[in-house]
Order: C-alpha cells, then structure tokens, then sequence
C-alpha cells in the first residue's frame, strides 16, 4: 500500500495523525493567521516563517471522488471497487485533503458502497487503530450520516 513521503514541513501532521489528531499549519503572525495545507516553510499570504499547527474538528464535506476502475496499483486489487475522496475541511474551505470513506476506523477500502457517496456529504476524520507495517496513520473519513 502506498503511504506518503515526510518531509520537514509535514512531518509534524504526520506526528499529530500518529496521536489521532488533525492538525493544519498555520501561519503564527497574529495579522494574518492564515491556514494553509500542504504544510510549506513561509506563509504564501504574508511570506513569514513562523508557524503553528491547529487543531481541527476532524469535520468536513465531500468535495469531490472518483472510483479508480480498474485499481491504480496492483496491491490494491483485492479492495476494488474502492473510492478515493476529497474533502474539503468545515474550519477552512480552501483546504482540501484525500482520502478514502470508510464505513469504521480499521474497515477495508471498499466497506462504503459507490452509490451511498454523494458530492456535498458531511464526514468526520477516523484513524485507523491498526497501520500495516511503520507507516503513518492515514486520515480516513466516514459519513456523520451512516
């Protein structure tokens, strides 16, 4: 299963998601405050490196979503059909992270039938309690309205 690269700058989202946390850089200049994702070293509305990582309420909506036909990679064939979504966040509309929606924290990739995924759905944050491997704990989502 492919799991993401860390870097300097994301490394702190991938510790606070270790903790079952969403957290979103922010710029730290109390003018300007800005959220701002993916993680960056400068603030691309006021250019300062200050910075801070706020808690977020692990709330969104679906922006978007495909259903990848056939897998995009081997190693997730045996969870076709499956979905990848986009969600843009509740406390900031301009930040949008993907994912997958799930019917439960540790549910398979395809637990969530094509046809319940809607454009505009509510969905909260879940993090799996079980990572394959060492890797990262990677946000997943499920409807607020099962």
């Amino acid at each position: 299963m492919l799991t993401p690269v860390v870097d300097d700058d994301g490394a702190p989202f991938w510790e606070y998601t270790a903790r079952g946390e969403l957290r979103v850089q922010a710029c730290a200049e109390p003018a300007c405050a800005e959220l701002r994702f993916p993680p960056r070293p400068c603030c691309p509305h006021c250019r300062s490196f200050d910075s801070e990582w706020r808690r977020m309420s692990g709330r969104g909506r679906i922006w978007s979503y495909v259903i990848p036909h056939p897998p995009l990679l081997p190693d997730y064939a045996a969870q076709a059909p499956y979905n990848v979504i986009v969600v843009e966040l509740a406390e900031a509309p301009r930040i949008r992270l993907v994912g997958n929606l799930v019917s439960g924290p540790d549910a398979p990739l395809d637990s969530v039938a094509a046809e319940r995924i809607r454009i505009g759905a509510r969905v909260q944050v879940a993090f799996p309690r079980h990572v394959h491997g060492d890797g990262p704990r990677l946000p997943r989502w499920t409807l607020e309205r099962p």
